[in-house]
């Protein structure tokens, strides 16, 4: 009998589709796509979505080495990327605050993100880094356990559609000119804020999710907004400041939004102020 060429027929499909196939594969997957043959051993380097989570790694008993080998996993794969990276997600209990991350985020603000979440375990807080606040480019950013302070030279991100700000130490200036300076704005969702008094301005605003404990909430400049859910936490104390603030007037707080579909309001009254 004689001996048939066996066709490599899903290495022969066209860049696109095999970037499709691996997009939509776990990151861990997708790199060890490498060992199938030569042609696939470098095609995952220029996928655009990175999402990296606790199931990159093998688990065991030993915390250090699963934080080690999840830093080497990641490390590893952005020194082997090529081309822009669109998105980088990262949801992990493992890693709360180490300094490989700051190396992760300078690199990304070199790479063209447009994506960046951070969903970092418990324990001590991560310090965003100044160089975040280079990535001119966002369109989404979502926070959680983190905390940051914009430097002055920041001028805000002018393609920034969605913030999610989730567990994040920020100060109350801070918050409202962040949110100022993002004119496109579309959807804001801050959630276990501890005795934040706000003011929104964001004339593109359309989605606001607010959750914690506000002592006061303004909004001065959102024509556009469609749907607001709020969820407050109140001791004696803030619910008295909030009732006599003359910002949360209800009649004027609704005359600032004439658009607005869908109001949904829950609060919860505490003995002693939440920390979140």
């Amino acid at each position: 009998m004689e001996d048939t060429e066996v066709r490599d027929l899903i290495s022969d499909l066209p860049q696109s589709i095999l970037e499709s196939i691996l997009s939509r594969l776990p990151i861990r997957d997708a790199v060890s796509s490498s060992i199938l043959s030569t042609k696939w051993r470098y095609r995952w380097t220029t996928l655009t979505h990175l999402v990296f989570d606790d199931n990159c790694v093998k688990t065991c008993n030993d915390r250090a080495l699963l934080e080690g080998n999840l830093i080497s996993f990641i490390t590893r794969t952005l020194f082997l990327h090529q081309g822009p990276i669109h998105k980088f997600q990262l949801s992990t209990s493992y890693l709360q605050c180490c300094p490989e991350i700051d190396q992760w985020l300078l690199f990304l603000s070199r790479s063209g993100i447009k994506e960046l979440v951070l969903e970092l375990g418990e324990g001590e807080w991560f310090r965003i880094p100044s160089c975040l606040f280079n990535c001119k480019k966002l369109t989404r950013l979502e926070l959680c356990r983190c905390e940051f302070e914009p430097p002055p030279s920041f001028k805000g991100f002018l393609y920034l559609k969605s913030l999610n700000l989730y567990q994040v130490l920020v100060g109350p200036e801070a918050i409202e000119s962040l949110i100022s300076s993002c004119p496109v704005l579309e959807n804001l969702s801050l959630s276990y804020f501890d005795s934040l008094a706000l003011t929104v301005r964001a004339p593109n605003l359309k989605y606001l999710c607010l959750e914690g404990e506000f002592t006061d909430i303004c909004l001065e400049n959102t024509p556009q907004l469609l749907a607001m859910s709020v969820a407050m936490y109140m001791t004696e104390d803030t619910a008295e400041h909030f009732e006599q603030s003359s910002s949360c007037n209800f009649m004027k707080f609704l005359g600032g939004v004439p658009l607005l579909e869908r109001l949904i309001g829950h609060i919860y009254f505490t003995k002693s102020p939440l920390c979140f």
